[in-house]
């Protein structure tokens, strides 16, 4: 079969932004560093924020108004009950049973409020956690740092068009090969090829087809195919011209 010309290509490049704006307050990998999925990449001043996580930890950790207001509740109803006792007597106007029957009924109230108000309170707590997290910029991916592109200090815009930096997955490389349309039904989807890298870094490495292009570019009559090459140990760098040696 005809040797091709390819190019190999990292799995993605991946724009990193915020998703809140404010200011930069450090940047925590250089370019070329290796980061893994999760790792701190970026930090945004954070000070206000974390004030208010302790503010709301504080509202959701404290139980002293329900405590309070169940007291006053449990208060009232004892005392109604000695109130209906007094009025099976007759010992007291039903305009005074009334009174005592309503603060009881308000005193149940304000326990049920007070105890929707702590549920609210666990929610803010929640909610200004994940501000918080926001302020912290991580790694969707295991890959590469391609480029810095903001520095320390620097404000960042939700909808800034500049990335605060850039990422490549390289653990596997795309090979991307233009095929002359002769060979068009030759080349399937799971067959291997030996792929050459160019000098200076050379190396001879194994690929496997996964997509094979259904449609013919009639201006040139090629059509492309893509190949994966596992890079694990991160050996082969993205971006080398190659040639497709053997099919396997």
């Amino acid at each position: 079969m005809t040797e091709l010309d390819c190019v190999i290509e990292p799995q993605s490049v991946v724009e990193i932004t915020s998703a809140t704006a404010g200011l930069l307050e450090s940047i925590l990998i250089e370019r070329g560093e290796h980061v893994k999925k999760g790792q701190l990449l970026a930090q945004l001043y954070s000070e206000v924020e974390k004030v208010n996580v302790k503010l709301a930890k504080i509202r959701a950790t404290s139980k002293a108004n329900i405590l309070e207001k169940k007291a006053r509740y449990q208060l009232s109803e004892r005392t109604q009950a000695r109130i209906e006792e007094l009025f099976k007597k007759n010992a007291i106007a039903e305009k005074d049973r009334d009174e005592v029957q309503t603060r009881t009924l308000v005193a149940k109230y304000e326990l049920e409020n007070a105890k929707v108000n702590y549920q609210l309170a666990q929610l803010e707590l929640k909610r200004t956690e994940e501000v918080l997290k926001l302020r912290s910029i991580l790694s969707p991916i295991d890959g590469v740092v391609v480029e810095v592109i903001k520095s320390s200090g620097e404000y960042v815009h939700v909808v800034d068009e500049q990335p605060i930096l850039k990422l490549a997955k390289v653990d596997l490389l795309y090979v991307e090969v233009i095929v002359p349309v002769s060979l068009f039904g030759m080349i399937k989807p799971g067959m291997s090829a030996s792929v050459v890298v160019e000098e200076p870094i050379g190396g001879e490495y194994v690929a496997k087809v996964v997509i094979v292009d259904p449609i013919v570019d009639a201006a040139s009559g090629t059509f492309g195919i893509r190949l994966h090459l596992q890079n694990k140990d991160y050996a082969i760098p993205a971006g080398l011209r190659c040639r497709i040696g053997d099919w396997l």
